[in-house]
């Protein structure tokens, strides 16, 4: 096999092998179920207390204010329905922004057609939301803000504490699907006045299909899954003991390395931004130049197709993403390109590349050497830079 470069963190992240290791006993000789009433099963009660202890130390919230789910986009759900269902009796208004992962957006939809209001509020053309425009968005029939914590896009980090003081100030519940951001960046939930936030375990080194919500006590929020006591009456079914404890050792091993890492992979992320963009002409770096995830690059090269990109760079061993949805089977460009601004055009040649603490410099020159070959291939097939290189010279 040639060489294999991994750069779709966002996308999801290898299970580390502590992780692995920590999950094992918990599928063969520790499989009790934790609602029956033997030590043997039982025990596993107090391995969950831990996880959920662990977790919760990270955000700085009470263990009692964490409840596992199967993932981020359950979670996002859960926060908004229940918000609804529990406070609609207050008012029908929800503010989000039109740069949300598809699990609010679509969750906005549904409520749509329940009768809710949603607000979808534009960002400036770094992904930021901005605050004014949040602070005359909301009316007195608002229940809810949700913004994302950081964009899985474009890596843009929003001013959370600002917008969670806003909503606290006019007495409206804040979540914020932290999903990209946790384990990546330092988040306190009583500093940004955060009620509910989302996270999944697969995008920190964790196993997929786990994941939890945090909910601030005091909060009203319903139960999601009916039929049976599990998480405190709010989210039926027997607990996933080995995704549990594999997220909750990927949370300890993120919080633990997260300084390092995240200094490492900045610097990674930098040198490689410089490269493509000193290196690459008529390219554009996507999101806040600084206010971005650590590990994320986001870059749109006019003249070229996004999945044509992404197939050459394949053949090459680099695994990456498009900000062109066409990879999905649309042919609509990214949401989230379009909503800073981008034209149709520009947007769909697009290119996400997300580190993990494995990649290497080498690996970067790799794949930026690669890269700059096959945009210039991709643009001389294309009949619009040959016209814009003609009405140029």
């Amino acid at each position: 096999m040639g060489r294999f470069i991994y750069l779709d963190n966002a996308a999801t992240t290898k299970t580390a092998p502590e992780v692995v290791e920590a999950m094992l006993p918990y599928f063969t000789e520790k499989f009790g179920n934790p609602s029956s009433v033997y030590g043997f099963a039982a025990a596993n009660k107090d391995v969950i207390t831990a996880q959920r202890d662990i977790i919760a130390r990270a955000l700085g919230a009470k263990s009692s204010e964490i409840y596992f789910t199967a993932g981020g986009s359950e979670s996002d759900n859960w926060a908004l329905k229940a918000t609804a269902e529990a406070y609609g009796h207050k008012g029908k208004h929800i503010i989000t922004t039109k740069i949300e992962h598809h699990a609010i957006l679509h969750t906005g939809e549904y409520l749509e057609s329940k009768g809710f209001d949603v607000t979808y509020l534009d960002v400036d053309e770094d992904g930021v939301v901005k605050l004014e425009e949040l602070k005359n968005a909301i009316r007195p029939d608002t229940i809810l803000i949700s913004v994302m914590y950081a964009n899985n896009e474009i890596g843009t980090i929003q001013p959370i504490k600002e917008i969670g003081a806003i909503a606290h100030e006019h007495g409206i519940l804040f979540h914020t699907d932290a999903v990209q951001a946790f384990g990546q960046v330092p988040i306190n939930v009583d500093e940004c006045h955060i009620d509910m936030l989302s996270a999944s375990g697969h995008k920190l080194n964790g196993p997929k299909g786990i994941g939890f919500l945090y909910i601030r006590t005091g909060v009203k929020i319903r139960s999601f899954v009916h039929g049976g006591a599990q998480e405190r009456k709010r989210r039926a079914g027997t607990e996933n003991v080995p995704g549990i404890v594999g997220l909750g050792t990927a949370a300890d091993r993120a919080v633990k390395t997260m300084e390092e890492r995240s200094a490492r992979e900045t610097a990674l992320r930098d040198y490689m931004i410089e490269r493509v963009q000193k290196e690459i002409p008529y390219c554009r770096l996507n999101g806040h130049k600084t206010d971005r995830l650590p590990n994320n690059a986001n870059f749109s090269f006019r003249f070229i197709e996004g999945e044509s990109l992404l197939i050459m760079l394949d053949m090459k061993g680099i695994c990456a993403s498009s900000g062109s949805a066409c990879t999905s089977g649309s042919l609509d460009p990214s949401h989230v390109l379009l909503a800073i601004g981008l034209p149709h055009e520009i947007a769909h040649g697009s290119l996400r590349l997300t580190l993990s603490d494995e990649t290497t410099k080498e690996d970067i020159d790799y794949v930026i050497d690669n890269l700059k070959e096959i945009v210039e291939h991709l643009r001389k097939m294309s009949p619009l830079y040959e016209d814009f290189v003609k009405k140029n010279s």
